[in-house]
């Protein structure tokens, strides 16, 4: 029997919890977008489009490795956006702040007012339509950043608000104090980080009502790549992230479909509907996302996938 996957097409639309606004079941990330040239930059987009995304992920952090440094992902979506204007009508527009090395994390209001204020002027936008709080900062009360989110909403700088990397309790308290609704949370999900199944996040996010934003949905790249990377602290072994991949190829080959394009589906069937956010910035790879439209994974090979991550069976 199937799930969910078979209803899911590009013409299917996901509400960003209760903010009105609604994305297509793939979105595109902009973790390694800073560094291009804004030509090459634009096609990348374009690419994404074509699949017929419509949210677009970035965040003021992103680039702080390239010469251009903190904020060089906005800077050149900025870039890209005065070129072609009418890029910004097709967006869902997502940036995230709170992160602020060395310190690392600042979730202040007046940093978190500052934070936005910055990105805003880096994109060259007079609104952005998903704000979220990169990480959550551990020495700010959530009533304060809660107080933040609606002053930066009351004054038209952001449409809706969300969280990224935020646990199921840091969620419950951030939203008891929220004096408008949370729109959607942004965990790491993939066939390798399975973590949101059995944390809480996921049933968080059925439970308040939120879009799931799923970020690194190919593991970091180890489910998209001929040769996927060593393994990391904060990625499974390739012992592990073989028999996981293992399990996407014969799923793969069954459907004709690219193994990523497998691994993109694995994350969709969940019943919180998350929205993988394609990391890709190869414009052949990001229209070969497309190909997760067609997968159809029946329930069995869903749990197998699980199993392989887990390694060993469910109870």
């Amino acid at each position: 029997m199937t799930i969910n996957t078979a209803s899911i097409t590009p013409a299917t639309r996901i509400p960003l919890g209760r903010s009105g606004l609604e994305v297509a079941p793939l979105g595109w990330g902009m973790w390694r977008f800073a560094g291009a040239d804004p030509d090459t930059a634009q096609l990348r987009i374009e690419a994404a489009m074509e699949i017929g995304c419509t949210l677009f992920d970035t965040a003021d952090i992103y680039g702080y490795s390239t010469p251009e440094g903190f904020g060089g992902a906005e800077l050149l979506l900025g870039r890209v956006l005065r070129a072609a204007p009418a890029l910004r009508q097709r967006m869902v527009l997502a940036t995230k702040g709170g992160i602020f090395p060395p310190l690392p994390y600042d979730s202040s209001a007046s940093y978190l007012t500052q934070a936005c204020e910055k990105s805003l002027q880096r994109m060259g936008v007079d609104c952005i339509d998903l704000w979220q709080i990169h990480r959550p900062d551990l020495l700010t009360h959530p009533a304060e950043v809660a107080g933040a989110l609606e002053r930066l909403r009351q004054a038209g700088k952001i449409r809706a608000a969300g969280v990224s990397n935020y646990s199921a309790a840091q969620l419950d308290a951030l939203c008891a104090h929220m004096p408008f609704p949370l729109v959607s949370i942004q965990p790491e999900f993939s066939p390798l980080a399975i973590e949101p199944l059995v944390d809480g996040v996921l049933n968080a996010a059925m439970r308040h009502g939120l879009a799931v934003l799923a970020w690194s949905p190919l593991g970091q790249g180890r489910l998209g790549d001929a040769q996927p990377p060593a393994a990391t602290a904060s990625a499974p072994s390739s012992v592990g992230a073989a028999a996981v991949r293992a399990v996407l190829d014969r799923i793969a080959a069954r459907a004709g479909t690219p193994s990523s394009a497998v691994a993109y589906a694995w994350v969709m069937a969940h019943p919180s509907r998350p929205v993988p956010l394609i990391g890709s910035q190869n414009p052949a790879r990001i229209r070969e996302a497309a190909a997760a439209y067609t997968v159809h994974i029946t329930r069995e090979e869903w749990y197998q996938v699980l199993e392989a991550s887990r390694g060993e069976p469910l109870p």
